[in-house]
Parts: C-alpha cells; structure tokens; sequence
C-alpha cells in the first residue's frame, strides 16, 4: 500500500514538472475564455494517466480490456473526469458562440459608418505617400545592414516589419535579432544596440543607436523573450499582437495588443486594450482602448479588422442568408495598405460582392487605434486589376506592382502603386482611376507620375483645366520655348533626355517613360514644359508637349 502511495506522490510530482515545462514553452493565458487554457490541463491530466499507466505496468498486468479499463478508472478516475469535463466545455462553448446561432453578434463587431471620400480624405502632399511595401523595405534594411561591420556579423535584420507614423513621416520600424544562439550569449549582456527605420517616402534607412541597448525581443531567450516576459508578468491576459513601436522620443516599445471575446465562451475576438513594454527597461503598463496615446499607431492588427468586417458583410442579413440567396453579402478583397491620415494609421481595403467578380463596390478604412471605421460606396476595379493595368503599361520593363494605396487626386479616387523591378527596387510609379481603370499613368518621379494621370483625366473630361496642376505654383513651373539643344543618356536602364531652350543655360531632364514624345524632338522645336524644379543647372521636369 505504502509503495503505491508513493507511486501516486512521484507521478503528481512529475506531472506538475510537465506543467511547468509546457506552461513555460507553450505560454497559455489562464483565462476562461482562452481555448489554450482548457488544452493545457487536458494535456496535463492526460500526462498524468499516462505515467501512472506506465507506472502501474496495467498494461502488462491485465489480463482482459474490461480488467484494463477497471484499474484505469481507479486509479485515473479523477484526471479523466476533469479532462472529459474540460473538452466538454469547449465544445459547448463553441457552439453557445458561433456564428450560426449568433450571427448579428458576429455582424456587430466592427461598427460602420457611411464616409464621403472627397470630404475624409485629402490630397496628401508627396512627402506624406509611402512609396515602399513591407518586401521593398526588407531589402533596403538588409542592404544598409551589410554596410555597418559592427553588426552585420552579429545580428540579423527582422523581416516583420510595422508601418507607423513617425514624427509625422510615415516609416517601417523593424528591430534585430541575434544571428544565432552564440551570438546572443556574446551579445546579450549588453542588448541589442540599434534599431532601423525606413523612410517609404524618401527610401532611406536610418539605424538610430540606443545609449542601452533593447533587453527584451522575440530574438532573446528565457525570460527576457519578450512573449514570455509578458505571459509571466500578465498570466490572464490574452495577447493578439505584439509589434514594435516607437514614441516621439525615439524609444523602443513593445505594444502587445489584449484580446477579449465578446460572444459567448470563445466568440467575437475583439481588442480591450494593450500592454506597452519599453524594450530596454522592461517597464510595463496596461491601458484600455480608450487611454492609448496618439503616438501609438497599431493596436487592432490588419487580419482582426478584415475579420471583423467579413462577420459584418456576411451576416448582417442573418446566418442563413450567407448561405442561401446571400442576399447583401459582401467580402473584403485579397490584400490590404495603410493609409496616413491625421497622425494615425489608417488601413485600407477593398470591399466586393460574394460573387468574386473583378470589380469593387466600395472600400473600407479603418484605424489600427481605435477602430473608427468608415465604408465608401464608390464602385470601380478591384486592386489587382488595378495592378495588372499598372503592369501593362511598362510591360516592356516587367516590373511588379506593389498592393494599391487609394489617394485623392483633383477629388477622383485613385489607386496609387509603386512599381518594383525583380531585385525589389522602386523604379517607377503608377496611378490607376478607381472607376475607370483603363486610365492609367506612369512616371518615375510622383510628380511627373501625378502630371501624367491628370493630363489623362483631363482627356476622359473628369476634370477641368484649371484642375490640371500645369499653371505656375510654388511647386511647379510651366515654361515655353525653343529648343537650342537636346541630349539623351542611359540612367538606371531608363533613357533621359537633357533639353535646354533658347536663352537658357540650364537643362531640363524628361524621361522616355514619362513622356515618349521626347524621343522625336528636335533642335528648333518649340515645346511646352512643366517643371517640377525651379532651381539649379538640372531641373527635372514631368512633362512636355509641343507647342502651338
């Protein structure tokens, strides 16, 4: 008797080492309203019938599965109870949450208001359009890595980077991580000593140094990773999304989303607030949704809002029309860009029928801060057509379009792409009508790209001339004249003409792309300019006609 008493003693012993062990590798929120939370006591009262039916020898002792079971039950009775009631409660509680019985739960998850493109959203000046996408800014980052030897050798660069808006620039921020586990025993003592931020304006990468380097990361061990150090500092809450971030002094935070389900058991995730870590000191403070400050930019992640929006599209008519007759039933397109808007992140999608045809009837933004979300019923060609039109019109170059921005050009909802050659550099820019999107324009400059698309849009009568952006303006200059000499050069695979008019001494440069015109001038042609410079012995220009 007093030998299996102390087999039982032994094998509790061993099973709260497992739980420990899995707790600390697998990190479950203890919280009732986490599925990970009822796994891991299941998976730990199994543990435990399986080492006492290993202990016991009941496999080997039993003469009969009615004598295995027999000795199962008593000695394991307890454990399965617990774990059969566990699984028990999962499966109720999936379904006193699901969308079949609680579809207008589900539909009401993110709250829509009806927005006027031409009033919300602005034309944004050129120094504002982020011109990279995550791939592009990866590249540049890993490229600006192999420049500083006393990193590349250690670190590595993280390919998840975060869109945000810093000090009112929009930038990719993205954090490194240790080479490999010998690097992070040489290394950690002191952190990680940088981050890097990307321009996705200007396309530069700056790799700001830290007086103390970031102790806490995904890239660290033990209780310095920074997912561990959360679960162990907030056992009950459960975390969506943990993301870099910057404040307006430049420091490094962590900004770990909390999740709540909002339907029944385990239904209707939503976000209640989030943690912010400081990546150096490790000081921690959790805020409601409300009490976030203005500098953080992303709280609720880019897939939650699309699902969110898809509960709305799908069920707000009922469970059963989703199904049959679908009625109303719309779906958010495939992909998705973030918009800069007021100092907040803004992410945009395109919104289609259930149908799947290439074609949108309106479109979405949401902020990542606070979820204010706004829909548009604008119709028009849905994103990868978009980017298919963008492709076409420099097929020569076979360049790749990056995922839409949606702009406001002279009041015309316009899809704005950067355009990629294979090693994912930006070459040139694209612009695609919403509503009319076999009205294309390309540049490799915005501007010469944006006076392309007006010119375009002014020929298909959607604007007026004055609406053009070809009269003088601080920004742009439109000169007319002779010319008294014209020279043509290769630049980054890309033709360039030098024009320079009678009485000038300066030159104005136009690519083949940007105007095809430019390859048949001659000297005594009288032409029509409009340059984006006003100063200096190269002035780039966007666009040239000839004139009467």
């Amino acid at each position: 008797m007093k030998k299996s008493g102390g087999k039982t003693v032994r094998n509790i012993i061993l099973t709260i080492v497992f739980a420990l062990l899995y707790f600390y590798f697998k990190l479950p929120a203890i919280n009732f309203k986490h599925p990970g939370f009822y796994g891991f006591f299941v998976v730990v009262m199994l543990f435990y019938c399986a080492l006492t039916i290993y202990t016991g020898k009941m496999l080997r002792e039993s003469v009969s599965g009615a004598d295995l079971w027999y000795k199962i039950k008593k000695k394991c009775g307890v454990p399965l109870a617990i774990a059969c009631a566990l699984i028990v409660i999962q499966i109720i509680g999936g379904i006193i949450g699901s969308p079949i019985i609680r579809a207008s739960a589900y539909s009401k998850l993110l709250p829509m208001e009806r927005g006027t493109f031409a009033e919300d959203i602005a034309e944004i000046s050129f120094d504002k359009i982020p011109m990279l996408d995550s791939t592009s800014a990866d590249t540049l980052a890993n490229r600006k890595l192999g420049e500083l030897s006393d990193l590349v050798s250690q670190f590595n660069v993280d390919p998840s980077s975060v869109q945000i808006n810093f000090r009112d620039k929009p930038v990719r921020v993205t954090y490194l991580h240790y080479g490999d586990f010998f690097k992070w025993l040489n290394n950690s003592p002191k952190g990680i000593p940088a981050y890097m931020v990307i321009d996705m304006v200007t396309q530069e990468v700056t790799v700001p140094r830290l007086e103390k380097g970031m102790r806490y990361s995904p890239s660290e061990y033990f209780f310095r990773d920074v997912d561990r150090y959360l679960r162990f500092k907030y056992p009950t809450y459960i975390f969506s999304d943990t993301n870099l971030e910057l404040n307006e002094e430049g420091e490094p935070y962590w900004v770990a989303s909390v999740m709540t389900k909002r339907i029944g058991l385990f239904g209707g995730k939503d976000i209640e607030g989030a943690v912010l870590l400081n990546a150096v000191t490790g000081e921690s403070t959790y805020l409601d949704v409300k009490d976030i400050p203005a500098w953080v930019d992303r709280v609720y992640d880019a897939d939650l809002i699309i699902e969110q929006y898809d509960y709305y599209g799908r069920y707000h008519n009922g469970f059963f029309n989703s199904l049959f007759g679908q009625r109303g039933v719309t779906v958010t397109t495939d992909g998705y860009n973030y918009l800069a808007l007021d100092d907040d992140v803004w992410m945009y999608t395109g919104v289609t029928s259930v149908g799947g045809d290439e074609s949108n009837i309106g479109f979405i933004l949401v902020n990542q801060r606070t979820k204010e979300a706004k829909y548009y019923a604008i119709a028009g060609a849905e994103e990868y057509s978009a980017m298919n039109s963008a492709e076409g019109a420099v097929q020569q170059y076979r360049y790749s379009a990056t995922f839409p921005l949606l702009l406001n050009i002279s009041g015309q909802p316009t899809y704005f792409m950067a355009l990629k050659d294979s090693s994912q550099l930006v070459k040139m820019y694209a612009m695609v009508n919403v509503q009319q999107y076999q009205i294309t324009a390309t540049g490799t400059t915005v501007a010469a790209c944006k006076e392309n698309y007006l010119a375009s849009l002014y020929n298909a009568g959607l604007i007026k001339p004055e609406d053009t952006g070809t009269s003088e303006t601080p920004d742009s200059l439109t000169v007319t004249g002779e010319i008294a000499e014209i020279r043509s050069a290769v630049r980054a695979g890309s033709t360039v003409f030098y024009i320079r008019l009678e009485g000038d001494d300066f030159y104005y440069l136009i690519s083949v792309e940007d105007s095809e015109l430019a390859a048949v001038l001659n000297e005594g042609d009288k032409v029509t300019l409009v340059s984006s410079a006003t100063e200096g012995e190269l002035r780039e220009a966007v666009s040239v006609v000839r004139a009467p």
